[in-house]
C-alpha cells in the first residue's frame, strides 16, 4: 500500500490532515479495491453510485497512491468485469438482451452495436454517468463480436478515462484536498459509510437478479 498521509498544505499555515477510520479502513483495500470495485462496475451488477470507481481512483490518488499503479488495477478489474458480460451475452445471445436490458434501450443498444460494433464498446467506456455501459458490453457478446476485438476496444476506453482521472488526481489532488478539508471534513465518515453500504446493497441485489433470472 503506497498511500502517504504527510502533511498536507489546506491553508497558509500548514496542518495535518488525519482522515477518518473509516476512510482509513477503504483506503486500505488499496489496489485491491480499485481492482475489485472496477470489475463490479462493468458486470450486470448495478453500483449504487454510479461513477464509483472513479471517485475512489481519484480520491486515493490525490492522497499520494501510485498513479501507474491504481490506473493499471482500474483498468485490469474493468477488463475482467467486462469480459464476464461480454460472455454472459455471447453464451445468451439475442435471448439475454431481452432477458437483462430494459425494452425502453434495447432497440438503440442493438442498432449501435451492429452499425457501429467497436465505437458502440469503446465510447461508453470512456464517457461517464448516465451514459449505461453494460448493455453495450452484454450487446457485443449477444451480437457476435469477438473476444480480441472486444477487449481491445474496451481496453483502450476504459485506459483513456482511467488514465484522465489519474492525470486530474495528479495535477489538482491537493486543491480537491484543501476543498475536501474545508468543507466536507467532518461529513467524511456519515459519506463513506452510504457508500459502502449501497456499493454493498447494489451487489446484493444484482446477485439476486441474476440468480432469480437463470431461475425463471
Amino acid at each position: 500500500m503506497e498511500v502517504n498521509f504527510s502533511i498536507l498544505q489546506v491553508s497558509a499555515a500548514p496542518r495535518r490532515v488525519r482522515p477518518s477510520s473509516v476512510f482509513q479502513g477503504v483506503v486500505h483495500l488499496g489496489a485491491l479495491g480499485i481492482f475489485g470495485l472496477a470489475a463490479v462496475d462493468a458486470s450486470i451488477i448495478p453500483l449504487a453510485i454510479p461513477g464509483s470507481t472513479d471517485l475512489l481512483l481519484l480520491w486515493l490518488i490525490a492522497h499520494g497512491a501510485n498513479p501507474l499503479l491504481y490506473v493499471s488495477c482500474a483498468v485490469a478489474g474493468s477488463l475482467l468485469g467486462g469480459y464476464s458480460t461480454w460472455r454472459l451475452g455471447k453464451k445468451g445471445g439475442e435471448e439475454a438482451l431481452k432477458r437483462y436490458v430494459s425494452p425502453r434501450i434495447q432497440k438503440r443498444v442493438k442498432g449501435w452495436s451492429q452499425t457501429h460494433p467497436i465505437l458502440a464498446v469503446m465510447v461508453p467506456a470512456v464517457l461517464p454517468p448516465p451514459i449505461p455501459l453494460w448493455p453495450f458490453l452484454l450487446a457485443a457478446g449477444a451480437l457476435g463480436a469477438s473476444w480480441q476485438r472486444f477487449l481491445a476496444a474496451f481496453g483502450a476506453g476504459r485506459t483513456l478515462r482511467y488514465s484522465l482521472v489519474g492525470w486530474l488526481a495528479t495535477h489538482y489532488g491537493r486543491r480537491m484536498i484543501r476543498t475536501w478539508s474545508k468543507t466536507l471534513d467532518h461529513w467524511s465518515a456519515p459519506i463513506l459509510w452510504t457508500f459502502v453500504i449501497l456499493t454493498a446493497a447494489g451487489i446484493v441485489y444484482g446477485i439476486w437478479r441474476i440468480k432469480r433470472t437463470k431461475h425463471k
